[in-house]
Formats: structure tokens, C-alpha cells, sequence
């Protein structure tokens, strides 16, 4: 999430300040589940607190494989522009272009499930908003606190409207000293400016062992933990995010058409290939954009266009 240049402009937000009232003393526990927890009791925890670790959803060989598959990437990519973005964290994008072992996290069912359950009710449909792996190497600081949904120009959507789920999960294992995700549980409710009065110590960390997942909303407050050990702490980042507000990773530049073509439907219609809303997204003589795919693979499926993820 690119949200320095945002703050310039936004000064009256403070990313993480150390100054104010602190919260400290008040953290919660990050809920935990294991792979075969039901939708429900996901959903419930995640709304109230912001936060929730799926473990071991992922299987080790699937790990491996994405990792071998962006290594090269990782290792091309130089590491972040300012202390947002970290002076020791790499973070390549374009996984469906990159990765194709990937797509069984972008698109895992229960994750899909969690996603279309929290996100605002009256949508048509939601979209990926952003895919990359992060690498948090040694020696890197504690990101500054943030909401991944101020990518919006810091609009403060209504405290009862989520915009936005986000997904980190582990290739490696995620540990306190590593670098794990930093998470302020249970205060999602907080408005932006009661934010700015928290600090590293309002957070905990989201420990996982690798192949697990941590999901939180738009909302909730968050950042990426100080790496005090001598080795990398790798992990991908998927985001989703409503149908009808814009992508942060623009998909469709990101992965070639001639490689959209040969993803899965459900996966093409997540990148964005499918109206957002009635009337929205359309190409040309009003077709649904699903149809510009299918005529860059001759005999997909032809069955009809319009389609939500409820």
C-alpha cells in the first residue's frame, strides 16, 4: 500500500504516532482456527476483532512452490523507497503473471467464503485488489501503523461498511522476532483519528506457522514487525476489495491477457474481469469484459457473463 504520499497531503491522519493517550496494557489475542473451522465461526471472529489466523491452511509443498516461483523476483525487486515501504523489505507483485502455483490462495474457497461474507452486504460483486510476496529481511523495522483502506485518499468509509479484506500468508514461519504482522486486535472501530494515539505496543504479533494464513478487514490497524533474526521472513499478500472501487495492483496491465486467458473463470473474474455493478465495467457495445477473454481463448465456456460471488 503506497500511503506516504497520501499522508503529505493528508496531514491531519498520523500513521502509528507515538505521542497521545496510549492503549497499551488493553491487546487481545489474534482468534485462531485451525483448517477445518467452519465459515461462521471465522466471519463472527473476524468482525469483532478485527483479525483472525487460519493455521497450517496451506500445505508446505504449495509454499515451496510459490516461494521457488517468485524467488526470482524477490531477488530482482530492490528493497522499499522510505520507512513506510522498509529500507530491508522487498515486495514484487503480479503473482497471477508470476506465479502460477499462487492462485490456490488467491482463490481458496474458504478464504473467498470469509471475504464475500465481511465485506459490505449490498455489494454486486468484489475484486482482487492487490497481489505481491513480501519479504521482510534482517534488520528491518517495525512498520508504522496503518489502515490498509486509507489507499482510498484516506476517506473514512462508514464504521459499519468494510471495504476491504486483506490476507497475509506465511511461506515461511511468522514469529515475533521475524517480522510477523503486527496487529492492533479489537480496535477496528476506532475512528482514524483515535488511531493516531496508538503505538507498537497496542499491537501483537500474528505468530503462524507457515502455510497459515492471517485475515483482517480494511479497518483494522496493522503493520509489519521488526526482523531482529539473521534470516527472511516471505510471505504473499492478497487483498480483496469491492467491485466498484478501484484496484491499488492494476490487473490488468499486471498479467498479460494471454496469461488471464488461461486461469481459471473464477480467478479472471476476480482480476476484474466482470462488471462491477450493473452498468459498470462494461467494454465497448456494453459486453461484459469476461467476453474479451474468452475471445483470446477460442472454446472457453460460453455460459452466461453476469455473475456475483454470492
Amino acid at each position: 500500500m503506497q500511503i506516504l504520499p497520501c499522508l503529505q497531503r493528508c496531514g491531519e491522519v498520523q500513521l502509528g504516532a507515538v505521542s497521545g493517550v496510549s492503549l497499551s496494557g488493553m491487546e487481545q489475542e489474534i482468534p485462531r482456527f485451525s483448517a477445518s473451522a467452519s465459515l461462521e465461526e471465522v466471519v463472527t471472529a473476524l468482525s469483532s476483532h478485527g483479525a483472525v489466523i487460519i493455521e497450517q491452511l496451506a500445505s508446505p509443498e504449495l509454499c515451496d512452490r510459490i516461494q521457488a516461483e517468485m524467488e526470482p523476483y524477490l531477488a530482482a525487486t530492490r528493497p522499499g523507497r522510505d520507512g513506510f515501504e522498509g529500507s530491508h523489505t522487498r515486495r514484487p507483485g503480479a503473482l497471477l503473471a508470476r506465479s502460477s502455483s499462487s492462485v490456490e490462495m488467491i482463490a481458496h474457497d474458504l478464504v473467498l467464503a470469509v471475504v464475500d461474507k465481511v465485506l459490505w452486504s449490498q455489494k454486486t460483486t468484489f475484486q482482487l485488489h492487490l497481489t505481491q510476496a513480501i519479504c521482510i529481511g534482517p534488520g528491518e523495522s517495525a512498520q508504522l501503523l496503518h489502515r490498509d483502506q486509507w489507499s482510498f485518499d484516506f476517506f473514512e468509509f462508514p464504521s459499519d461498511m468494510e471495504v476491504e479484506v486483506s490476507t497475509i500468508w506465511a511461506l515461511t514461519e511468522f514469529t515475533e522476532a521475524n517480522g510477523a504482522t503486527r496487529v492492533a486486535v479489537g480496535k477496528n472501530g476506532l475512528s482514524d483519528a483515535e488511531v493516531g494515539a496508538l503505538t507498537q505496543e497496542d499491537t501483537v504479533a500474528a505468530s503462524m506457522p507457515r502455510g497459515s494464513v492471517v485475515i483482517y478487514t480494511g479497518k483494522t490497524v496493522h503493520g509489519g514487525g521488526a526482523n531482529t533474526t539473521d534470516a527472511d521472513r516471505v510471505g504473499i499478500n492478497v487483498d480483496y476489495v469491492l467491485g466498484w472501487l478501484r484496484q491499488e495492483e492494476n490487473q490488468y496491465l499486471s498479467v498479460p491477457k494471454e496469461i488471464a486467458a488461461t486461469l481459471p473463470e473464477k480467478v479472471q473474474r476476480l482480476m476484474g474481469y466482470q462488471m462491477g455493478a450493473y452498468a459498470l465495467g462494461y467494454m465497448d457495445d456494453l459486453r461484459d469484459p469476461i467476453r474479451f477473454l474468452r475471445e483470446a481463448a477460442p472454446g472457453a465456456d460460453d455460459s452466461p457473463t453476469f455473475d456475483t460471488h454470492r
